[in-house]
């Protein structure tokens, strides 16, 4: 299968860091970076502690932070997936371990970073899609609900926010980003009772956009979907996201003239002329991003 060589193509390759100039020891990475050389435009972003099923640690937190600020100035980059290094794991939400062994101040710190790393996650400027292919529970589900698009592992059975059973409430955006994609009524019901859903029951919610086949992997269904996305012009998907994502914030009319003001610097793109000469030639476009 074309997820089982790529996996096995990034773990035989030194992970590749975000150039920031900082040094950076050689522990193994807990979020990492890589390009997919046969897909280009393509990037991954792996969540990396399988000991812990990804739990987000401080470092992890930090590290994905770094890595989401690379992908930010990345050019190259026309879609980015959020999964994890290992088979049947996603994220399992904060790392409670250590959180016990934290004080009060540095909860308080780890909250704010957090919301900040997903608030940056939601606004790249290119479309992102969380492959979850294994539990993705509270800060886990937040992660993902802070994507573009969520596909979930046939075989995945739980995603949820159970933060009510363990006397909090989802601390990382989870009650506001659960409610504008699922409404009032579902978000309530799935916050309330804490209860996981299985990959089925999220697609017909709602949570998810996409279950994977039996026998392949969310990964396989997240770089299927990536491929047709990364087919089209970078800065018209990137205009497109930007748009679309003001669409709550704006009554009607304000949010026409916001397409409006995104749409107009697109008629000057090579990539539009490219476009209008391939549909003339037949053939399909190149785009370049220009």
């Amino acid at each position: 299968m074309l997820f089982v060589s790529f996996r096995r193509t990034f773990l035989a390759r030194p992970h590749r860091r975000p150039t920031t100039g900082k040094q950076y020891s050689t522990a193994v990475p807990e979020a990492f970076l890589q390009p997919l050389p046969s897909h280009p435009g393509i990037t991954t972003l792996s969540l990396n502690r399988p000991q812990a099923k990804n739990a987000i640690s401080i470092r992890l937190l930090k590290e994905l932070t770094e890595c989401l600020d690379a992908v930010r100035f990345d050019n190259s980059t026309r879609v980015l997936i959020l999964q994890s290094s290992t088979p049947g794991s996603f994220c399992a939400g904060a790392d409670l371990a250590e959180r016990r062994t934290m004080s009060q101040t540095q909860v308080s710190k780890f909250l704010v970073d957090l919301r900040s790393a997903l608030s940056k996650l939601e606004s790249l400027p290119v479309p992102t899609i969380a492959a979850m292919d294994g539990p993705a529970l509270g800060g886990g589900l937040e992660l993902a609900l802070a994507c573009d698009l969520r596909v979930a592992g046939h075989n995945v059975t739980k995603l949820g926010l159970p933060e009510t059973k363990l006397g909090i409430i989802p601390g990382a955006g989870g009650t506001q980003r659960a409610t504008r994609l699922l409404g009032l009524s579902k978000a309530k019901d799935l916050i309330f009772t804490g209860r996981a859903l299985s990959a089925q029951q999220a697609l017909e919610w709602g949570l998810v956009d996409y279950v994977s086949d039996e026998g392949a992997t969310a990964t396989d269904r997240a770089l299927q979907l990536a491929q047709e996305i990364s087919a089209n012009a970078p800065l018209a998907l990137r205009s497109a996201k930007q748009a679309i994502s003001r669409a709550l914030e704006l009554s009607l009319e304000p949010g026409l003239d916001f397409e409006r003001a995104a749409y107009e610097p697109l008629l000057k793109t090579r990539d539009r002329d490219e476009a209008l000469a391939a549909f003339k030639e037949k053939r399909k476009p190149v785009f370049k991003g220009e």
